[in-house]
């Protein structure tokens, strides 16, 4: 293969041509998932053939269909970057049903570039709105109407297809036991309540690992 920059053992194609948008593409080519990863179709049928990418044939034929849970599984697996099938921007759920902190949150977050944002008031929405929406992080209060936050995170913990999202609670809940316990149902950081939308803002690019978060006046 031309050369390249090397991506967890794979060769990275240098070319700059622009890509298109793969963003709510389903099922993917050999030719359009070598051309996400950025490298020749025939390493990727070669990892197909050999069982390192997971997918299926079309029957009667021979061509290879691979779905996108997995090559997003196999590019992670193996250091590439997935801007290609995820997009620059990083999709957050906002998940309380006080109208107030949703509205402040909801205006805070969509001036930053970095993110596209829906919200939830009840926890039987957000497990509809996270199945669709795809979030890359859900901002989760603990105490929500219909079912506690501990309940919705149990549930999107156990779909496979749904492990690398990141958890914040949020809550008025400050007994030690409590706070463990949502951590142990999946969360991955808690937050009392009342917080300062900068100390959300924060927390939220750390555990999405996106640096300074872009402040505006």
């Amino acid at each position: 293969m031309d050369g390249g920059n090397s991506a967890g053992g794979y060769v990275v194609s240098s070319e700059e041509q622009q890509q298109p948008d793969w963003t709510d593409k389903r099922v993917f080519t050999t030719g359009e998932a070598a051309s996400v990863c950025r490298v020749s179709q025939q390493t990727i049928i070669r990892c197909f053939d050999n069982g390192r990418l997971q997918g299926f044939r079309v029957p009667g034929s021979k061509f290879r269909r691979i779905p996108r849970d997995e090559l997003l599984r196999f590019m992670r697996e193996n250091n590439i970057p997935t801007d290609a099938l995820e997009g620059a921007r990083r999709r957050v759920l906002i998940v309380d049903d006080d109208p107030q902190i949703v509205d402040l949150l909801l205006e805070m977050l969509r001036r930053d570039a970095r993110f596209e944002v829906e919200t939830a008031t009840t926890g039987y929405d957000a497990g509809m709105l996270t199945e669709r929406f795809r979030p890359h992080l859900i901002v989760l209060d603990y105490m929500l109407p219909d079912l506690n936050g501990d309940v919705v995170c149990e549930r999107i913990r156990s779909n496979p297809d749904l492990k690398d999202i990141k958890i914040l609670f949020v809550s008025g809940v400050v007994e030690r036991e409590r706070v463990d316990h949502l951590l142990r149902t999946g969360g991955n950081g808690f937050l009392k309540k009342p917080f300062t939308v900068g100390t959300l803002l924060d927390e939220i690019s750390r555990l999405m690992d996106l640096g300074t978060v872009h402040r505006t006046s």
